[in-house]
């Protein structure tokens, strides 16, 4: 049974408070009445996120945190407290972060990213702010251009640091950022470059897509006699309306070809 995270358990018996879970070995985890409905019988097989309650006991849940052992989130401190503060995840239990793991003391109100993961002492799923050495870990092995998860962590003066894939450290250039990204935000990236100390460079647009839009463009361009302005001042809408892409997208299209001097901006 894996503790802060989701198990496919079979209900094992029913009490007044609620029902006991149970999972191949034998183990067993109360999912409280207020869970229950009528529907279940004795064999029938249920997810549920698992947990520990106030007492340090496990307990299952319907419920569905904002975030999971193992996953990086934003997460809004409702309490400090004497050993710490705790932060709204979505369950009855409030999730800790100790003082230690604090990388400034939060303050109530405060939303910060965390790392949440399985404190192995006390059996309890915790958070960190100091994500960067739950990650990389391991060496990447992700391919040139393959598509990633990246979430926004915060902005340098070289562009955004993310996390890829809540497995490792990377960077959005400034440069390679055409439209607005967001801090919090959850996007698909793709792997620009694996550095050797295991950081990515990342884009926000696949390569062979950006190529194909490049040709799109050039055809059109090259085709469309006089009628044709194309340039980085076109409205989204009349860039959607030509070629069905974002302006984002659009913009770096157009500076590949104006890098590989396929089109001039005179």
């Amino acid at each position: 049974m894996n503790i802060g995270q989701y198990n496919t358990l079979r209900v094992n018996r029913f009490v007044d408070f609620g029902l006991y879970l149970v999972d191949d070995e034998g183990n067993e985890v109360l999912l409280p009445a207020r869970y229950v409905d009528n529907q279940h019988v004795v064999g029938d097989e249920m997810n549920v996120f698992v947990y520990t309650d106030s007492e340090d006991r496990p307990v299952a849940t319907t419920e569905h945190p904002f975030a999971k052992v193992g996953e990086v989130a934003f997460l809004q401190v409702v309490e400090v407290s004497r050993i710490g503060a705790f932060l709204d995840w979505g369950l009855p239990k409030d999730l800790l972060v100790p003082f230690k793991e604090q990388r400034a003391t939060m303050k109530r109100g405060g939303v910060y990213p965390v790392y949440v993961y399985l404190d192995h002492a006390s059996g309890r799923v915790t958070a960190s702010a100091k994500i960067e050495k739950f990650l990389g870990n391991t060496l990447p092995q992700y391919k040139c251009g393959q598509a990633v998860q990246a979430l926004i962590l915060q902005h340098t003066e070289i562009g955004y640091k993310a996390v890829v894939d809540n497995l490792f450290m990377g960077m959005i250039y400034d440069s390679a950022i055409f439209g607005s990204v967001t801090i919090g935000q959850t996007l698909t990236a793709y792997v620009n470059h694996v550095r050797p100390d295991g950081k990515i460079d990342l884009t926000l647009s696949n390569r062979n897509e950006v190529a194909g839009l490049a040709d799109r463009i050039f055809h059109y361009a090259t085709t469309s006699g006089s009628t044709c302005h194309i340039d980085d001042n076109m409205s989204p809408e009349a860039i959607r309306k030509l070629f069905g892409c974002s302006k984002r997208m659009f913009k770096q299209a157009l500076g590949a070809l104006y890098k590989d001097g396929r089109l001039s901006k005179e």
